[in-house]
């Protein structure tokens, strides 16, 4: 199985509070490694790429949680 693959599986089971930990935690990794990179280029700059995907896929998977949570709440004001 691919790494996107097992990762989206892992987000599956967050809700909006753990997610958006996960986000903050990623965007603090994301500045050292934008530091580093600058200061002495990293060894592997792909990772810079694949965390900023993960971010992304992060937020999207909050986004639909949010959405998912006030689609419910409309249901459950209107019966």
């Amino acid at each position: 199985m691919s790494k996107k693959v097992d990762y989206k599986k892992s987000l599956t089971g967050l809700n909006e509070v753990d997610l958006t930990a996960k986000i903050q935690e990623d965007e603090l990794r994301m500045k050292k490694l934008r530091f580093a990179h600058a200061i002495t280029p990293l060894e592997n700059p792909q990772t810079i790429r694949s965390l900023r995907r993960d971010l992304a896929r992060l937020k999207t998977n909050l986004r639909i949680t949010q959405l998912s949570t006030k689609e419910g709440d409309k249901n459950g004001k209107n019966n």
